[in-house]
């Protein structure tokens, strides 16, 4: 087997390639990226990308037909990842995060890949009140990066058939240790924070609903899309991925930290206006259909985790929101710094 991993040099990538390296010993594993983040490794003393057999370099709006050329499954991670780098590049991210992931899917249908998947999100949701929602509930996706993920997810059914099964994977908001963690998500940002400050600032009233899911086991659900037989769930299916114990209120985030990381003081923001994103997410039809794939990992150990790692990497940065572990400050470095144009297109590849 030939998987191609798209967007590998992120924050879930180099978790998914190392699960598949240990689950698929024996497939070529293909990895393809701009390289943004390339840089921005925490704690390991490995190139995560050593585990691929392949590395490609280059925009996902100009992939070749070589790139794809005898693989099996793509597994689409690449993406700009998150609501504040939609707003501050909403026409990129619907151009990166839509009619690039489309032309791919096309692309790889045209090549003979037999197994699409696409990583989209439960912030499809948007604002959502009621029950959690299910899969065949009603959208409402309020930002660029939510609304490029519902258009992406639209056009992908048209192109699936028996021989090209397409997956997309609404994914809780991640969580846990990575070989390049972001710290612009909310767990993430709360254990960091009660470990250099010992303090965690809530910026909402802390109620609004979270679903999350920890990276290693966002890779087992990688991993059982890339496997799935069309005849499992359809020629094309859209899942919502994570577990139902894993839906939280952001406070009961912030307090399960504070019980991990010692003397941490949490504070609310009893004033805060209501906050849109707001959603509780049912797995019903995951835990159905990935028997064998279901997430492990509990919140008390992806915090125990992130605490680990972060102490023995000497963490102490308290203005760690201005730094590189946050996506949108290291994409706005490379453009303030002339390597990046506006449509976020390595400038020295686009000079003549």
């Amino acid at each position: 087997m030939k998987i191609l991993i798209t967007g590998n040099m992120g924050y879930v990538g180099p978790v998914v390639v190392r699960h598949l390296r240990h689950s698929h010993r024996d497939a070529e594993l293909v990895g393809y990226d701009a390289g943004f983040f390339a840089h921005c490794l925490t704690g390991t003393s490995r190139l995560p990308e050593s585990r691929a057999d392949v590395q490609f370099f280059g925009d996902i709006r100009s992939v070749s037909d070589d790139v794809l050329r005898g693989v099996d499954a793509v597994v689409h991670l690449c993406a700009i990842s998150n609501d504040p780098m939609g707003a501050s590049f909403e026409e990129v991210t619907l151009d990166i995060n839509h009619r690039a992931s489309i032309d791919l899917a096309q692309k790889a249908k045209r090549a003979g890949v037999s197994k699409f998947v696409f990583a989209s999100s439960c912030s499809v949701y948007g604002f959502a009140e009621g029950g959690p929602r299910r899969e065949e509930d009603g959208l409402n996706p309020l930002t660029a990066y939510a609304k490029s993920k519902v258009r992406t997810e639209q056009d992908l059914i048209a192109l699936a058939s028996e021989t090209f099964t397409t997956t997309c994977l609404r994914f809780a908001t991640a969580c846990g240790m990575s070989d390049r963690l972001r710290l612009d998500l909310v767990l993430n940002d709360f254990v960091a924070s009660a470990i250099v400050s010992k303090r965690i600032n809530i910026l909402s009233d802390g109620t609004p609903w979270r679903p999350l899911i920890e990276v290693k086991d966002m890779a087992r659900a990688i991993d059982w899309a890339v496997q799935r037989d069309h005849r499992d769930g359809g020629a094309y299916l859209t899942i919502n991925v994570g577990s139902d114990g894993w839906n939280y209120q952001v406070r009961d985030l912030a307090q399960a930290v504070a019980r991990v990381v010692p003397d941490v003081e949490v504070s609310i923001n009893k004033d805060a206006q209501p906050d849109k994103r707001s959603y509780r997410v049912n797995f019903d039809k995951f835990s159905k259909l990935a028997q064998g794939f279901l997430p492990e990992v509990d919140l008390q150990t992806a915090v125990q985790n992130l605490r680990d790692a972060l102490v023995a990497m000497k963490f102490d940065d308290p203005e760690f929101r201005t730094g590189e572990y946050i996506r949108l400050v290291t994409l706005k470095r490379l453009r303030e710094s002339g390597q990046l144009t506006s449509s976020l297109e390595w400038k020295d590849r686009t000079d003549s």
